[in-house]
């Protein structure tokens, strides 16, 4: 069986990513993650640290922001399906954006929310393949689209 690519996009405050791997690993799923740069220090340094700082706030979350694009565009180019995390406690634009660079790329994409977030995120949810409210749910998805079953 051939693995799965799945990019694990969204936010760095909870530990859902762990809770997939291991219950994907649990199950003996072939899947290979990948996900952006967790670490928000480094993202958020990573361009004035590696190219040389910026006076202004603008130049130095813009020239970041383009490096870790290098990360972000080539892994979800490369996934076969992507899931986005929006968690309760920040709004992640980045998430959001990689939800839209997704599904603009035709990727399978699957959202992970609470269900009070249903409303602001409708769009996001319109173009994904389905919307998962846990972890769980998600480890459930990959397994039924990657053996063809269900848990009994």
């Amino acid at each position: 069986m051939t693995d799965w690519n799945v990019y694990l996009s969204g936010e760095i405050h909870t530990d859902w990513r762990e809770r997939i791997i291991d219950g994907t690993e649990k199950l003996g799923l072939p899947v290979t993650f990948s996900a952006p740069v967790t670490d928000h220090d480094a993202s958020d340094d990573c361009g004035a640290a590696i190219l040389g700082g910026e006076e202004k706030k603008f130049w130095y979350d813009h020239k970041g922001s383009k490096v870790n694009a290098i990360r972000t565009r080539t892994l979800i180019e490369k996934a076969d399906l992507v899931v986005v995390r929006f968690g309760d406690k920040y709004k992640q634009w980045n998430a959001a954006f990689d939800a839209g660079y997704a599904s603009a790329l035709g990727k399978s994409l699957i959202v992970l929310h609470s269900p009070d977030l249903t409303h602001p995120l409708k769009e996001v949810d319109g173009a994904a393949l389905a919307v998962a409210e846990t972890s769980e749910q998600v480890v459930e998805l990959l397994r039924y689209v990657i053996r063809g079953e269900l848990a009994r």
